[in-house]
């Protein structure tokens, strides 16, 4: 007869080796993560964010990759997944991926990705346009943003007064005050593109079918119209040579206003390039901004961890740790979750000047593609002729 002892020994001996197989199962998992965008967001997962993951889930590697900035870094994403699709491969070699807005509506129309929002805690904290709405394709479900930049007015409040806070107080001061204001037009950079979407979409009938659609071509007559006007605004304006070309007019003081993205802005300041007394305003009825989303691919090899990564990523504690205080971001997430995670210093620099609640109601999206494309022509067509 087996003594209990025995018989508690073997099963303890049985349950250890469970563990062991297990364990050596999970040192298999190397989770692939596919970053399009500049190599700082490759090195945010690889330095900051891969280590941590793999601190709290041992067995697990990650490994990231990147593709390139702009589109065509979403692009070459689309195109290794697309490959793997029209192979048939059971499994595909990428668990995460970091996409523009451009290529996520496209993939979400090809059944590339998963409807993987739902699924992790802290989708209920995005509710933002962007993370349902990508350039008039619905995105709803399949996307997270993995941060929001925005773009605003930078001004000096030495040589500006009284602070524009709509687009017609801007119209006006630029009048009584021109060549003061300056913004880079649609070459050198998104932060002036960003201002002439908000300008047509605040002179245009419908400025809502420009963000979400449907196309329309008999449109284009409100948009022609809208350009006419910011041809005549211009000739009190100064054309920047650039994004960086407008902080640094902004730092010489050739310029006392200007159109720059939010976290360029701080990051001049950060690094003393631009004086800490400068401030930010989000005009009304508001300006463009844009995310960068984390999906999930359709086939991924390990999609279960791969939700719970991007669970990690989003979480309030390490969107207010990476994306605010490391690259000076907006989060991903609603902003109002991150106050209580954030020194209050850190909190009231970044919104000391655009708050939370302005964020939400005056932060648009980009126009959705065919408008996107239509209003850069025109501009070329009606504006710099």
């Amino acid at each position: 007869m087996l003594r209990p002892t025995f018989i508690r020994s073997v099963i303890a001996c049985g349950a250890a080796l469970m563990l062991s197989h297990a364990a050596q199962a999970q040192q298999k998992v190397t989770l692939n993560v596919m970053t399009a965008g500049d190599q700082n967001m490759v090195d945010y997962v690889t330095d900051y964010l891969g280590p941590m993951f793999e601190k709290q889930n041992p067995g697990v590697t990650v490994r990231s990759v990147g593709t390139g900035p702009g589109d065509a870094g979403s692009q070459k994403i689309w195109e290794r997944l697309d490959a793997q699709k029209k192979a048939g491969t059971a499994t595909w070699d990428v668990d995460v991926a970091v996409i523009h807005q451009a290529m996520a509506g496209q993939m979400v129309k090809e059944g590339m990705l998963d409807a993987y929002r739902s699924k992790i805690a802290t989708g209920k904290l995005v509710t933002r346009e962007t993370a349902k709405n990508s350039l008039g394709a619905n995105v709803d479900g399949y996307v997270i943003p993995m941060f929001h930049s925005q773009t605003a007015i930078a001004y000096n409040p030495a040589l500006v007064k009284s602070v524009p806070k709509s687009l017609a107080e801007l119209v006006t001061w630029t009048e009584a005050n021109p060549k003061k204001f300056g913004y880079n037009g649609i070459k050198g950079g998104m932060s002036g593109v960003a201002f002439v979407f908000g300008w047509v979409y605040a002179n245009s009938p419908n400025p809502k079918q420009l963000m979400e659609g449907p196309y329309d071509p008999g449109s284009k007559a409100g948009i022609d119209a809208s350009l006419v006007k910011l041809k005549d605004f211009n000739k009190n304006v100064v054309m920047t040579p650039g994004n960086a070309g407008t902080l640094d007019m902004l730092n010489r003081g050739e310029i006392s206003m200007g159109a720059v993205w939010v976290d360029m802005f701080y990051t001049w300041q950060a690094e003393g390039r631009l004086p800490p007394t400068m401030h930010l305003q989000l005009i009304s009825p508001g300006m463009p901004g844009q995310p960068m989303y984390y999906v999930v691919p359709t086939k991924a090899a390990n999609s279960e961890v791969a939700r719970k990564f991007i669970e990690l990523a989003t979480s309030p504690e390490v969107q207010a740790e990476g994306i605010v205080k490391r690259f000076n971001w907006y989060p991903g997430i609603d902003a109002q979750n991150l106050e209580n995670k954030l020194d209050k210093a850190v909190w009231d620099k970044l919104f000391k000047d655009i708050t939370p609640q302005e964020l939400a109601q005056k932060g648009q999206p980009m126009p959705i593609g065919p408008y996107f494309k239509e209003i850069q022509e025109e501009y070329e067509r009606i504006v710099q002729n």
